[in-house]
């Protein structure tokens, strides 16, 4: 039987790719947008603004499902929040799927503190509940070694290690949760390999045939201790197959 699923963030990167899944599925889906948007293809568009709960109580009429997948540098324990009352007043909803970060609640900066806020707010809604921590998309660790180069010393700090994982696998993952039963907190989703920042810097210079001065750099503080023990890494867990290299190689042949 089809239901309704309200999505947000479901125009961005990992959005865009759950939003078709879920339709293979049968649901009808309803994205929360910025601004409005005409239906199509058996998405509804609502514009809604999550800092300010503008238009969210409307936006949750008749939702079974949500995936709360918008996110950014600032605000997503008081999107996510506002999100929550409304699905607590709208009284419909029977599960309430997050997407985090791995290490939200060990690495000591302002994102992964307001992720792991996030998460504390969705597991004591009294909502049933999914939440799945990944690691950093590709998309996001090419924008970083991409900014990186370009300055004529690179900057190289040490110690700072990702894993790296598809976004379209995460999309995946999150439609497979969606469509299954609340199941708390899931085992994490890494990337394949973990690659020091050094790495990930060089195979990138190494595609686009550049060369960089390094100038290695000591993170300091509680943040590069965490970084330096491995806090946002995840190990013994099931991964992501698509590597870092196999990315780099579609966006820089295509680039």
């Amino acid at each position: 039987m089809s239901s309704t699923t309200l999505v947000t963030g479901g125009t961005g990167l990992l959005g865009s790719q759950v939003v078709p899944l879920l339709r293979q599925a049968g649901h009808t889906v309803r994205v929360l947008s910025r601004h409005n948007r005409q239906p199509g293809d058996g998405v509804e568009y609502v514009a809604v603004d999550l800092l300010t709960a503008d238009g969210i109580d409307d936006a949750l009429n008749g939702v079974r499902t949500v995936l709360h997948l918008a996110g950014g540098p600032k605000g997503d324990d008081v999107s996510t929040r506002n999100l929550v009352l409304a699905a607590q007043r709208a009284g419909t909803v029977e599960h309430l799927v997050l997407i985090s970060v791995i290490g939200a609640d060990a690495v000591p900066i302002g994102y992964f503190a307001r992720k792991a806020e996030a998460e504390r707010i969705v597991a004591t809604s009294g909502i049933p509940y999914t939440i799945l921590r990944a690691a950093q998309f590709h998309e996001l660790a090419l924008k970083t070694v991409r900014a990186m180069a370009k300055t004529p010393i690179q900057l190289a700090p040490g110690g700072v290690r990702w894993q790296p994982v598809a976004s379209r696998e995460v999309a995946a993952r999150l439609a497979e949760l969606a469509l299954g039963n609340p199941a708390g907190r899931v085992p994490d989703l890494p990337g394949p390999r973990t690659y020091t920042l050094e790495e990930l810097q060089a195979s990138y210079l190494a595609a686009v045939g550049k060369h960089r001065m390094r100038l290695p750099i000591h993170v300091p503080g509680k943040a590069g201790r965490a970084y330096r023990s491995g806090a946002n890494l995840t190990v013994g867990v099931p991964t992501g197959s698509d590597t870092w290299e196999q990315f780099l190689t579609a966006q820089t042949t295509h680039a």
